[in-house]
């Protein structure tokens, strides 16, 4: 039995200029021509080019096929042991820029999928992604950290500017307090404290009172964290810390 080209470029799955090309540089020969001159493929022809097809699958440059093929002391063996150090590098490589790729696209998004002119309506100058590089660096391997991205990947413009009140709202009746000299560990600032770490919870992360106690060090600590809560009142964020850790005694956290 012999085929034709056509024939054996639909048995193979590949195209006849493939097959032409092939033979163009001695990689496949057929074993034999039509009186008309076309070429004709047997069965011997038809193994070599499925074991082409499986070197070339598995990345192999044509001319180490033909060695492979060709070269009677070419080690088979060594050769895929080569081509296994090479692809798995590969797999590596693109494992790496997958995971960069996908740490771009939460850091620059921070869960917030609005327009610049959609994200300065909800939020004025206070850009929500200024600090998405630092949250990244911070919490970005946390449970928490994931947790907030998928929660907020699904809030629309809407969402954004129902929270934002609430934020607000909140920040007023935080700063009357402090304006009115209650101390931190009394009952209005505390129940602040735990509205606080119950606004986290609904829209972002679990937060346990362990966790809430960081955060209030952190609204201390980290100058940036501080000047927001100040901004509200001066010494907010030393008084919101206080109440936090007063809220979370409270509650035996």
């Amino acid at each position: 039995m012999s085929y034709s080209v056509g024939q054996v470029a639909g048995f193979a799955g590949v195209t006849v200029r493939t097959l032409h090309h092939y033979d163009e540089i001695g990689l496949l020969v057929p074993g034999g021509r039509s009186h008309a001159g076309h070429r004709r493929y047997d069965d011997a022809d038809l193994e070599r080019l499925q074991r082409i097809l499986f070197y070339r699958e598995l990345g192999f440059p044509l001319d180490e096929v033909a060695a492979l093929l060709d070269d009677p002391d070419a080690d088979p063996r060594a050769h895929l042991r080569r081509r296994h150090e090479l692809l798995t590098a590969r797999i590596d490589k693109l494992r790496r820029m997958a995971a960069a790729v996908e740490q771009a696209m939460e850091a620059r998004r921070m869960g917030i999928d609005l327009t610049p002119e959609e994200r300065f309506e909800v939020f004025g100058d206070k850009d929500p992604e200024q600090y998405a590089e630092e949250a990244e660096r911070r919490w970005g391997g946390t449970e928490a950290y994931a947790e907030s991205q998928r929660r907020a990947a699904r809030y629309t413009k809407e969402d954004w500017k129902r929270i934002k009140a609430e934020v607000d709202g909140w920040g007023q009746r935080y700063a009357a307090v402090v304006a009115a000299g209650e101390p931190p560990a009394g009952e209005a600032a505390m129940d602040l404290a735990e509205e606080h770490r119950r606004h986290i919870g609904t829209y972002y992360f679990a937060c346990p009172y362990e966790m809430h106690r960081c955060l209030g060090e952190m609204y201390v600590a980290d100058e940036r964290f501080k000047a927001f809560y100040d901004s509200l009142r001066p010494g907010l964020a030393e008084h919101l810390k206080d109440a936090i850790l007063a809220n979370a005694a409270r509650h035996g956290g």
